[in-house]
């Protein structure tokens, strides 16, 4: 590293010399690291090697489920969801016990790891519906059954709040082939000040496709003014959860 001087001072990239502003001045370095070449080719580097091909598979399948669940968290997700998605994928990963180091995968990996994983760490689900859910679940479908309920008492309704609506969703995901797809079911936009009377939301599974699935439910509140509805979406109430999963192949 060296020092610029002089009235005349640089920043940018000149060859393989680079000048930089820091806090102590002007500065210079030369253009170091190790090649892509010897990276690629040299055995001594074998181990980076195993470590780029997988983290390309998680980047690539986790992209892939968040891309697949953004109609659901679009109004619910924190800003570190991708990070966080990220960083259990990799988990899923690493628990590949069929394929070698290098070459494990995202699909081969414990598909169950990703259960109960809250979409929004700032609201979990069980901190904003204080009502029991039944579940049920056959070939056919996925079923979320809602109890009758108060949402005054039920519900931590955030300010401004007038109505919420409760979601079942489930997405299924082809890692290999890279296709996605989606059902969901919502209750009607309910209004806070009355009770929530007792329903059933069912996903039919028939209609979703691949060898991965994930199914979720999701609380959101709305502001409605004039008729016109609003999302509160400023990520401090909405919630969702992973509750269940499924691994075909």
């Amino acid at each position: 590293m060296a020092k610029q001087t002089g009235v005349i001072t640089l920043e940018g990239r000149i060859g393989r010399i680079s000048f930089y502003k820091t806090k102590d001045g002007y500065l210079a370095r030369e253009k170091g690291g190790v090649s892509r070449n010897r990276i690629l080719n040299d055995p001594r580097f074998a181990r980076t090697r195993e470590n780029i091909r997988e983290f390309t598979d998680n980047a690539r399948s986790s992209k892939l489920f968040r891309d697949a669940l953004r109609p659901v968290i679009s109004q619910i997700g924190d800003r570190r969801l991708t990070q966080r998605i990220t960083q259990s994928m990799m988990q899923v990963l690493k628990s590949d016990e069929l394929n070698v180091r290098g070459d494990r995968t995202v699909k081969d990996g414990d598909w169950q790891l990703m259960k109960d994983m809250e979409l929004n760490s700032g609201s979990s689900l069980s901190s904003v519906l204080f009502v029991e859910l039944g579940l049920q679940d056959s070939p056919a479908a996925w079923q979320v059954q809602l109890p009758e309920f108060n949402p005054q008492d039920l519900l931590a309704l955030p300010a401004g709040a007038t109505h919420f609506k409760i979601s079942a969703a489930g997405v299924g995901i082809d890692f290999e082939s890279g296709s996605r797809s989606l059902q969901a079911s919502s209750s009607p936009v309910q209004s806070v000040r009355e009770p929530s009377l007792a329903q059933t939301l069912s996903v039919d599974k028939t209609q979703l496709s691949g060898t991965h699935y994930a199914f979720l439910v999701s609380v959101e509140f709305i502001q409605t003014v004039n008729g016109v509805d609003y999302a509160i979406n400023n990520g401090a109430h909405n919630a969702a959860k992973i509750i269940s999963l499924e691994k075909t192949s």
